[in-house]
């Protein structure tokens, strides 16, 4: 990557590659949330032990993500990168073969959870660093989309695919198509030291807008998921919507989470930081909006189209945010931010499930309005102001005169 960037249609291919391989991962993560019912039956497990191959995935990602980042900071991307495909593809086919137990299952999607998590630190990294640094945001936001894609498209397809063909299919094609990812990053994407990216280090060093951003993005996530989680019991106990509504509401929100993402990535660049603000000011207003206009029907599915359209931009922006403000190595701020969003769905979850029995699904909503009030008051905190340098005054004792073994004027520093 250095000073000589390959030619322009390797760098659209290995970007496409990567989207591909953030869809997959994206639709890995969630695919058991489709197939929860088929796969408890034939494992023979209870439904709670198919839903932590969701969660033991999850909370993974939160606490590998900082560690394997670091340590793996000066393997050539290329390299990298092909391996952790490598691992997806050979999980999935695991997870996918006739008789596989549930342990090996579980131990199939840990493996691939490991994968993800530094996936998601290094893949920013390598293909802003394929472009000028101006155009950072509009490569995270392509970036995204192709993330999004697994809500709209990558778990209802593995769905159906697990409804008429048995739940380990889908399986099998994700494996595939980690294979395609794969063999284009291995062909296309040039080997260097990672260090000679300019996307390797912050655009502008933050220390202080870096924490604010990893902030917004665990009470925004925390606030998002507290409600979310419980959508389905608020929107048929709440609301009133029929159960066989409810995928409709939910393809409602997931393709507006694509839009949204899609609208926000090219703007990024231009207004780097209206277009994190807004979004957490959408989703308090969308969270806060479903508990006040709970019983009504066009509402509801109103706001919750709002609620998609700002949730997927926030973690979007913040990991532009990350890439321009990040103190140190990129990598690291970015698995950093990872954690913080792994940590907030696993937190929101259970201080929803925790408000049920008390406040019901309404309840939890309110609280994830609160929450990412919250986070708002953070990121639009005024920063303090500089403290002023002394003025200069004159000095106490004259500086020697520059003379036989004074090259220069000293500077009063030792």
């Amino acid at each position: 990557m250095g000073s000589l960037r390959p030619p322009a249609w390797h760098r659209a291919a290995v970007v496409a590659a990567l989207m591909l391989a953030a869809f997959t991962f994206n639709t890995t993560e969630n695919l058991p949330v489709g197939l929860l019912s088929l796969m408890a039956a034939d494992l023979r497990v209870p439904l709670a032990a198919v839903g932590v191959l969701v969660t033991g995935y999850g909370l993974t990602v939160a606490v590998v993500s900082l560690p394997v980042a670091h340590v793996t900071r000066s393997v050539p991307r290329r390299y990298l990168l092909a391996g952790l495909l490598g691992l997806l593809s050979v999980a999935s086919w695991v997870s996918a073969l006739g008789g596989v137990s549930y342990g090996l299952l579980l131990a199939s999607r840990l493996a691939t959870a490991l994968a993800q998590a530094l996936f998601w630190a290094v893949m920013g990294p390598v293909a802003v660093g394929l472009f000028p640094p101006e155009r950072r945001g509009r490569i995270i936001g392509l970036l995204s989309v192709g993330g999004s894609l697994a809500t709209v498209l990558g778990v209802p397809a593995g769905t159906w695919l697990g409804a008429h063909g048995g739940w380990r299919v889908p399986f099998a094609v994700l494996g595939a198509l980690a294979v395609v990812s794969l063999v284009v990053i291995a062909v296309l994407l040039p080997t260097s030291r990672p260090q000679e990216s300019h996307s390797a280090y912050g655009a502008a060093p933050d220390r202080r807008r870096f924490t604010v951003v990893l902030a917004t993005t665990a009470l925004s996530v925390t606030g998002a998921f507290a409600g979310f989680t419980y959508v389905a019991v608020f929107l048929e106990d709440v609301t009133g919507f029929a159960a066989g509504s409810v995928s409709a509401v939910l393809m409602a929100f997931g393709a507006a989470g694509l839009a949204g993402v899609t609208v926000t990535g090219p703007l990024l660049d231009r207004f780097p930081r209206g277009t994190l603000t807004v979004p957490v000011a959408a989703q308090a207003a969308a969270l806060l909006g479903l508990y006040a206009g709970a019983r009504s029907e066009v509402a509801v599915v109103a706001l919750l189209m709002l609620l998609g359209a700002s949730v997927g931009p926030v973690f979007m922006a913040t990991q532009s945010q990350i890439l321009r403000v990040a103190p140190g190595r990129t990598e690291s701020a970015l698995a950093a931010n990872s954690a913080a969003f792994n940590v907030g769905v696993a937190v929101g979850a259970l201080l929803g499930g925790a408000l049920l029995p008390a406040a019901g699904a309404r309840g939890a909503f309110l609280a994830g309005g609160l929450l990412t009030v919250t986070a708002l008051a953070v990121l639009t905190w005024p920063a303090p102001a500089a403290t002023p340098l002394p003025e200069a005054g004159p000095r106490d004792t004259p500086l020697p005169e520059a003379g036989p073994g004074h090259g220069r004027p000293r500077t009063g520093t030792p």
